[in-house]
């Protein structure tokens, strides 16, 4: 167990790490031309990066088991901010989606995602087997995630709900949920999403788009098809860290979301292949974990604080690569720093908290049979 977390340890710095380089070499440009000065933008990531790992530290020796009790007030909690969110936020790009902090644009949907997680977590390990009955069990956190996914969606942010319906439907199914309901409700709320997306005009022109690159082969936006010729310039090995192209103001926002162009730009199809790999041994590691966790509570918040990690991951470089329709979903540890980055340094310091109690009750266990 003491490996796997160090090597967890040591991937998420190393994403980190990669992340603040990228952010540097991919926003100076932008940073010069509005700002007049180079570091702006990296200095901004800078220490929203040293939060998230302060916050991970504290975390990681905070003891998830008293998330039980305060799970469900932290969750109501985050839901009247969503609301207020929706009444106050100035709207950018059409979405109201931030609340201004002045040092930081706080972003209320990510923090939802982990709060849903804790207490459907918390949920599951309660109801225990009745959560393969539908009105006994499943109905009870259906609840919950229709209330987040609904805030959320209305923003509008259909890709975070989804991400958000999804980690939950996975979490549920690994916590003994009926495979017959999830899909039953899987689909059900896949229709309604189908028509609300239809509804708000920047989603149904990104569908639309979409559909018709399908089609006809051609590229979904301006953004995709920068970041295709990032990737495809990049070659085999890249052509070298800080000698990208398409951060030259051709590639719109190259240090936010399509970050994952420029890092396969600059380290080629080796670095970007490498990275998304990186991901997936956060993942399994982390499964690793949760499997040795001695409570259930402990394997399903570590399942699904990795899983949504993982399936941010998978669906940004999707997006970046034309294969999925474009959403505002960052690449983990990597893109620009703001809520994402300081949210998932939390996600990790719970997950090592889950592992550090693990390592401690087993080692006690092992003195005891001694």
């Amino acid at each position: 167990m003491k490996l796997y977390l160090k090597i967890l340890i040591i991937l998420v710095f190393g994403l980190m790490l990669l992340g603040s380089i990228m952010v540097f070499t991919a926003s100076g440009t932008y940073s010069l031309s509005k700002f007049d000065n180079i570091y702006t933008l990296f200095k901004s990531h800078l220490w929203k990066v040293f939060i998230a790992i302060g916050l991970m530290i504290y975390f990681a020796g905070f003891q998830y088991d008293r998330y039980r009790k305060i799970s469900k007030w932290a969750l109501i909690g985050i839901i009247v901010v969503l609301v207020f969110t929706l009444i106050i936020a100035p709207k950018v790009k059409g979405a109201a989606r931030w609340i201004d902090l002045g040092f930081l644009k706080f972003q209320p949907s990510e923090a939802a995602k982990v709060l849903l997680i804790i207490h459907l977590a918390v949920m599951i390990e309660k109801l225990g087997d009745k959560i393969k009955d539908f009105k006994e069990g499943f109905m009870f956190p259906l609840i919950w995630i229709t209330i987040i996914c609904g805030l959320v969606i209305i923003q509008p942010n259909v890709s975070t709900s989804m991400i958000i319906a999804l980690t939950s439907f996975a979490l549920l199914y690994v916590g003994g949920a009926r495979l017959k309901h999830i899909l039953l409700i899987f689909l059900t709320a896949g229709s309604a999403v189908g028509s609300i997306v239809m509804f708000f005009s920047h989603s149904r022109e990104r569908v639309i788009t979409y559909i018709n690159s399908l089609l006809t082969g051609s590229d979904i936006n301006i953004q995709v098809t920068q970041a295709k010729i990032a990737l495809g310039s990049g070659g085999l090995t890249g052509i070298g860290i800080g000698q990208s192209r398409q951060s030259d103001l051709f590639l719109p926002e190259s240090y936010g979301d399509f970050i994952f162009s420029i890092l396969g730009e600059e380290l080629g199809f080796v670095g970007a292949a490498t990275v998304l790999t990186c991901y997936l041994l956060l993942f399994l590691f982390c499964l690793v974990i949760a499997k040795k966790s001695q409570d259930k509570f402990g394997q399903l918040l570590v399942f699904g604080l990795s899983f949504n990690i993982m399936l941010s991951a998978m669906i940004n470089a999707g997006v970046v690569t034309g294969l999925l329709p474009t959403t505002g979903i960052t690449l983990p540890f990597i893109s620009f720093g703001g809520t994402s980055i300081i949210i998932l340094g939390i996600s990790i310091g719970i997950i090592i908290n889950v592992a550090r109690i693990t390592m401690k009750t087993e080692e006690l266990r092992i003195a005891q049979v001694g």
